[in-house]
């Protein structure tokens, strides 16, 4: 099989790192890897395949002889060095916002719209972590009996912030258990022992970015803007691994049993689905793994046509690092690389 010569931008984060060790789990076709990052990460080095490989500093340069980037760095680094690794020849699927609703840019979860991966120009879009394991168990739903309307309420874990999130919850945590009085630095409260319902910057409509990107980004993935989306986002003390609370509401009737049947034949879903024996979802024991989890699946008697569900993923691999280099095995597998 051909090798690949693959970058990954900023390969010392939480994201970064999670691609890269997922490249190794899943044996991808890797030439060579690059990793980058800012000036800040010089010296830095990262483990691939038995060997330390030094981190070098991510300017356009870096990008020649590149076929596939793979970007987490943010919106800024995305918009700038994106498109100079293009211009070098390299396909990017980038994890931040930067491209997200460009009409241009076909934004991706695989197992919903991976035909979308060939009309790309150079970049594709990685979903945002929670819009990602919320599609994967809709798109099945709807092709069944086409969603009407999503309600969704996420309990997202500190992990999606970052490095620095996760030692503050620890140092938060030690803190509060020890008699003292943490104050907030990554997040504008303290979040050990606390929810605060506040992902990303507040507009005038009272929503923040983060639950305008789970209602815009879901209706360009599953491709259909007449499903109507409502979420309110929610950052809790968790580490790893994200939940949602989802409400459907559906054209056609489904039962709780037919939903369950749809999800357990879905591609990346696991139903774990038997309340009365304490099984349902737990962010504790889905870190680490790839697949989508679903569970506490039940009608809405308020409504004629609804469901309620469960919904959790482990937001580094699914809501992040697996689903890009998903993108790329994808690309491998159809020669569009």
């Amino acid at each position: 099989m051909k090798g690949y010569n693959v970058a990954v931008v900023g390969a010392t984060g939480a994201v970064g790192q999670t691609m890269i060790k997922i490249l190794q789990e899943r044996s991808f076709p890797v030439k060579k890897i690059l990793p980058l990052a800012s000036a800040r990460s010089n010296g830095h080095t990262v483990d691939f395949m038995g060997e330390r490989i030094t981190v070098e500093e991510a300017v356009p340069a870096a990008f020649e002889g590149i076929d596939i980037a793979l970007f987490s760095a943010g919106q800024d680094v995305s918009l700038n060095l994106a498109p100079e690794a293009v211009k070098r020849g390299a396909v990017v699927i980038d994890n931040s916002n930067a491209f997200r609703m460009d009409a241009k840019v076909p934004l991706v979860v695989p197992e919903v719209n991976p035909q979308d991966i060939h009309r790309h120009r150079g970049i594709i879009a990685n979903p945002n972590c929670s819009t990602i394991q919320m599609v994967v168990v809709l798109k099945p739903i709807h092709d069944r009996a086409r969603i009407k309307r999503v309600v969704v309420s996420t309990y997202q874990a500190v992990s999606g912030t970052g490095l620095d999130a996760i030692e503050e919850l620890k140092l938060q945590t030690a803190q509060l258990l020890n008699g003292g009085s943490p104050e907030g630095r990554v997040y504008p409260h303290p979040i050990a022992f606390n929810v605060l319902p506040h992902i990303d910057l507040f507009d005038d409509t009272g929503y923040s970015k983060e639950e305008w990107k789970m209602i815009r980004e879901t209706k360009k993935i599953m491709g259909d803007e007449n499903i109507k989306v409502t979420a309110t986002t929610v950052r809790v003390p968790v580490i790893n691994g994200h939940s949602e609370a989802v409400n459907v509401e559906t054209v056609e009737k489904l039962t709780a049993e037919e939903a369950r049947s749809i999800l357990a034949k879905a591609p990346g879903v696991k139903v774990a689905d038997d309340p009365q024996n304490k099984v349902y979802p737990l962010p504790a024991s889905v870190s680490g793994k790839n697949d989508v989890f679903v569970g506490r699946i039940r009608e809405d008697f308020s409504i004629p046509c609804g469901l309620n569900m469960w919904i959790v993923a482990d937001n580094l691999r699914k809501g992040a690092a697996y689903n890009a280099i998903q993108i790329a095995e994808y690309m491998v597998q159809n020669s569009l690389i």
